[in-house]
């Protein structure tokens, strides 16, 4: 990513754990990095009374989680449950105004739409019997490989923040990987900087065109996988693990970083945590790394797995570099 000739380079700014000329403050936020790197899903996990009116002590423990590891799980009450009590307070079941009030209370305000987020900008994720949306694999009971969401979107849409939320949770299966992308930047860059150089390109990653309905087309789209964003100056990782539909770059410094990316995302993955959300849990994220296990619902149209997803232009607040 370009960020200027006065700035003396063109992989972020000149003082930057993402420059690679400035190892001194790269070797500190690493070291940083790396002790505070969660090793379970416990310290991740914050119970929450309520979505849309957080304590502030709920806030602050939500914030940090995302500072150690751009992510944090929320517990809440199932839907339907009036009953569940978090530190003796009554729990009422959230709604999706509640998920988008809980968003707002994390500075999460400018929703990424698309053709099939609804008019409050939340997509809601469950097995498809037809139509276009079946033709995706979101919208399937199939696994999904490691991806950051919005990897089809340019630079000049680069998606932020993602929540998502349990309303119904699978029969079987269904869990999800998470994986912190700064930890990828570190293994990556200390394999070989050489991959982070490749890697930042600007046309490291094509997503070719589509025609996705009817009377809709997108045009093809490329950029980097790792850059850094001029507004925040935090790492952001466009990514996607699928075979079909991408074009990489064609030449060896490419292969060899986009063929290390590869081994290092195959199980089992370091700093990677399996989380498998309940009626009512949550993650929110800074677009970080994941991926899904296949699911199966209930026989008869029981217990169909569905996940309120909702899409940001937006980091984080209290998490930015």
């Amino acid at each position: 990513m370009s960020t200027g000739p006065s700035q003396g380079t063109e992989f972020g700014p000149q003082s930057s754990p993402f420059n690679l000329d400035d190892e001194p403050t790269y070797g500190h936020w690493r070291a940083r990095k790396l002790r505070r790197a969660p090793k379970t899903l416990e310290a991740q996990t914050v119970p929450v009374a309520r979505l849309d009116r957080l304590s502030g002590a709920e806030l602050d423990k939500l914030v940090e989680a995302c500072r150690r590891a751009n992510f944090a799980v929320y517990q809440t009450a199932p839907q339907g449950d009036i009953q569940g009590h978090i530190q003796g307070h009554i729990q009422e079941a959230p709604t999706m105004a509640a998920v988008r009030a809980f968003g707002r209370q994390l500075g999460l305000v400018r929703f990424d739409r698309h053709l099939w987020s609804s008019e409050e900008g939340i997509a809601a994720l469950r097995k498809e019997a037809g139509g276009g949306r079946a033709n995706y694999i979101p919208y399937t009971d199939r696994p999904m490989n490691w991806h950051t969401d919005g990897y089809f979107n340019g630079s000049d849409a680069k998606l932020g923040g993602v929540i998502m939320h349990c309303v119904t949770a699978a029969a079987e299966g269904g869990a999800n990987w998470l994986l912190d992308p700064e930890m990828v930047y570190i293994a990556v860059r200390d394999a070989d900087p050489a991959y982070i150089r490749a890697l930042m390109q600007d046309d490291a990653m094509t997503i070719p065109e589509n025609a996705l309905e009817s009377g809709v087309h997108r045009g093809a789209v490329s950029g980097p996988v790792f850059s850094v964003d001029a507004e925040s100056a935090c790492l952001h990782m466009r990514y996607t693990a699928r075979t079909r539909s991408i074009e990489w770059k064609d030449d060896d410094a490419t292969r060899a970083a986009v063929e290390f990316l590869t081994e290092m995302l195959t199980p089992p993955v370091e700093h990677a945590l399996r989380v498998s959300l309940k009626a009512g849990e949550g993650i929110v994220c800074n677009n970080v790394l994941h991926n899904r296990e296949a699911f199966v619902d209930g026989p008869d149209g029981g217990q169909q797995r569905l996940l309120w997803r909702a899409r940001y232009r937006d980091r984080i607040a209290g998490t930015t570099a």
